[in-house]
């Protein structure tokens, strides 16, 4: 209801209803006026009329977020094969032989979770929201205080001490492909690299993500690095954290990985508390440079409206060249299109994140996609933005939702579009504008989800993209002779 009055208000602010009248027309006890109502229907891009109709829809206007999130599950049978005893055997056989470290398989697992859940965690947003406040923006200062509040303090250092160097197998000078931003040590001290007094919005985080070490695990004797480009090991995690990897699985590598993730989580929660982020995000229609009145990188930002969207079907890729991904979330169920645990030999060169990092643009694009899952042909919306870490390594950040569920939400038929779509971009070689019926339904979801980038992206080509290029949709297939 708090959605739906900020709504109504960017469409008349003298006619608008607010929270408390909302709840009593739900409740039965106001008749909301003719003005009134007008308001209201357009926001969820209906006629009027429907709204006096008794006959309950089948379908809410927006998807109810499920239990379930994230790519498809297989059924474990025989499930004897699948028990405790031999899964701990086999595990780490697997690793060994796929080249797969302990604390890879760790950030799977944990990405799995995030997905399943759909980037739906309580406690966390809870336990960051009791230490800011729901204050939006914390400033550095805030954030210090903050630090000082959890009984710790800050030490700065120009060059990354030896014995921290020596734990992670870097060297102890800041390097082109990544640096050591700061660590935690206990009891109770977190040192900062003075890199960071340049960079307020990395600082910020930083400083949130040892906070939320701190509340979540009662400043424990790990150490928590963090860290921006490539790691030690030249290569990329799911995160910005480091912690020495072992080539076999064991608890240590779950629990690394696990906490690492909670307290990031934790800090995007705390820079961008869950309600004032949405409302903000929902005034400006979902922007990704909506990141700067908060202070925060685009890269916090658009993990967060994941995370805050009352629409649940997201995706976000942060990506290097040639194809490797630093982070993923898939509450969509969108494959990926290439990955970081191996080298793929033939990724679709139309994602939106692959032709920007092969030919990079100014600002933000928007992308209509068709992308067949399984066998059904589904349309993604996505916005990806370049952008630069400390380590001057360029990547490419790309957040994106699936629109088939809005569609379908709206009485539409997703799976008909999406084959018209897909037929259309076929007879056009692999992209072509989007037909009039059908960019007049995808306007209506777009202005219903109030996501600006969808608008835009409605307003050029489509294009058929593929999991992998061996299965080009594109007639002839584009395979081995992709250009971007």
């Amino acid at each position: 209801m708090e959605d739906l009055s900020a709504r109504c208000i960017r469409v008349n602010a003298e006619i608008a209803p607010s929270v408390s009248y909302l709840s009593m027309i739900e409740r039965g006890k106001r008749v909301p006026s003719e003005d009134m109502l007008t308001v209201i229907a357009s926001v969820f891009q209906k006629p009027m009329d429907w709204f006096l109709d008794d006959v309950p829809e089948e379908k809410s206007i927006t998807p109810v977020k499920g239990s379930r999130g994230g790519i498809s599950g297989i059924a474990l049978e025989p499930s004897f094969l699948f028990s405790n005893e031999i899964l701990q055997i086999a595990i780490p056989e697997m690793l060994s032989q796929t080249g797969t470290s302990g604390r890879q398989f760790a950030h799977l697992l944990i990405r799995a979770h995030q997905e399943h859940h759909q980037n739906h965690f309580p406690d966390l947003e809870r336990a960051a929201e009791e230490v800011g406040l729901k204050r939006m923006p914390l400033s550095v200062d805030d954030l210090f205080e903050i630090v000082k509040q959890q009984g710790l303090t800050i030490k700065w250092f120009k060059k990354l001490p030896a014995a921290i160097a020596k734990e992670l197998g870097a060297t102890t000078s800041n390097s082109n492909n990544g640096l050591v931003t700061s660590f935690f040590d206990s009891p109770g001290t977190i040192y900062i690299n003075q890199i960071l007094k340049s960079f307020t919005n990395r600082l910020k985080y930083d400083l949130a993500v040892h906070i939320g070490h701190s509340v979540l695990h009662n400043k424990d004797g790990l150490k928590s690095v963090l860290l921006t480009g490539l790691n030690p090991n030249n290569t990329l995690s799911d995160d910005d954290s480091y912690s020495k990897q072992s080539s076999t699985l064991n608890a240590q590598d779950i629990l690394h990985a696990w906490r690492d993730f909670e307290s990031s989580f934790f800090a995007g929660a705390l820079l961008c508390p869950k309600v004032p982020f949405r409302q903000l995000l929902d005034r400006h229609g979902y922007e990704i440079k909506t990141h700067e009145q908060v202070g925060v990188s685009a890269s916090v930002a658009m993990r967060r409206m994941t995370a805050v969207s009352s629409y649940r079907h997201w995706h976000y890729f942060d990506a290097y060249a040639p194809g490797k991904l630093k982070a993923v979330y898939r509450g969509n169920g969108i494959p990926l299109p290439w990955g970081n645990m191996r080298e793929v030999e033939d990724p679709c060169q139309h994602w939106a994140v692959f032709r920007m990092i092969n030919a990079p643009v100014a600002g933000s694009s928007a992308q209509i996609s068709i992308l067949n899952v399984g066998d059904e042909p589904r349309i993604y919306c996505c916005e990806s933005t370049n952008v630069k870490d400390m380590a001057d390594n360029n990547h490419v950040l790309c957040t994106g939702i699936d629109l088939n569920p809005a569609i379908d939400a709206q009485g539409g038929d997703s799976a008909s579009i999406a084959e018209d779509l897909k037929q259309a971009c076929v007879k056009g070689g692999g992209s072509s504008a989007i037909p009039n019926s059908i960019k007049s339904q995808l306007s209506s979801v777009a202005r219903i989800l109030n996501i600006n980038w969808v608008e835009r992206g409605i307003e050029t080509d489509a294009r058929l993209i593929c999991a992998r290029g061996a299965v080009c949709p594109r007639k002839p297939s584009c395979y081995s002779k992709c250009s971007g």
